[in-house]
């Protein structure tokens, strides 16, 4: 799918791919794990389309996905669920996550800031993201939206997340080398591996531990509901 025309492409290795309807948002998305190729990302939220191209980007993955929503009321139900549709399908596009690393980690610089992410593609939703962000807005988002966003992701994706901004003084250069981090460790934990085997001892990962992804959900809470650690 072209976020923009509508016109489709052929799939290259991985891809998932999720429509999300409901009263506050409407959304389209299409991921491809293992190809970089020409993202095209709208989300009628300029700074967030910014974020996000620079994360797939640096995660070497195609995304295209177009969003509308109740933007005239504010930023937050588009942002939770972007949120929400990115983490159901960077999770469809794994599986049952057979022969992936798992685990990944990533530094990523911007000027005078340095974000860290460490990703474990686990199948235990959970997120510890500190930005450190100053400034109430970043363009037309609220920054308080940009953890929630991340939140959102790790938990629609079954996937632990730590992310945080170890130092910067400007908040765009925190927040963008945040997401280059969390694109680049991503990038490592969906790797794939000479091992065919799901890379847990307990022998499953993912969809086989989750409960099934409802994008029709209100909020990301719903998708924690019965997840056993």
């Amino acid at each position: 799918m072209n976020a923009n025309s509508g016109e489709s492409r052929p799939a290259t290795g991985r891809v998932g791919e999720r429509s999300r309807r409901t009263l506050e948002t409407r959304i389209e998305a299409r991921l491809e794990l293992d190809s970089r190729g020409r993202s095209r990302v709208d989300t009628g939220l300029a700074f967030l389309d910014h974020m996000l191209g620079a994360a797939v980007f640096h995660g070497g993955m195609t995304l295209d996905l177009r969003a509308r929503g109740d933007i005239d009321i504010d930023d937050h139900h588009t942002v939770e669920d972007c949120g929400l549709v990115v983490g159901s399908v960077i999770r469809d596009a794994l599986g049952d996550r057979r022969g992936i690393r798992r685990f990944g980690h990533a530094y990523a610089p911007l000027d005078e800031a340095l974000a860290r992410a460490v990703v474990d593609l686990s199948g235990r939703p959970f997120a510890k993201v500190d930005l450190g962000l100053r400034r109430e807005m970043l363009g037309t988002v609220a920054t308080e939206n940009l953890t929630h966003f991340f939140a959102s992701l790790a938990t629609a994706g079954g996937m632990t997340l730590h992310l945080d901004v170890i130092r910067g003084e400007n908040d765009h250069h925190r927040a963008e080398a945040g997401f280059k981090a969390f694109g680049l460790a991503l990038a490592e934990a969906v790797a794939e591996r000479s091992a065919a085997g799901v890379p847990s001892t307990k022998g499953v990962l993912g969809a086989s531990e989750l409960p099934a992804a409802d994008v029709e959900e209100d909020s990301a809470a719903g998708a924690l509901e019965g997840v056993s650690r």
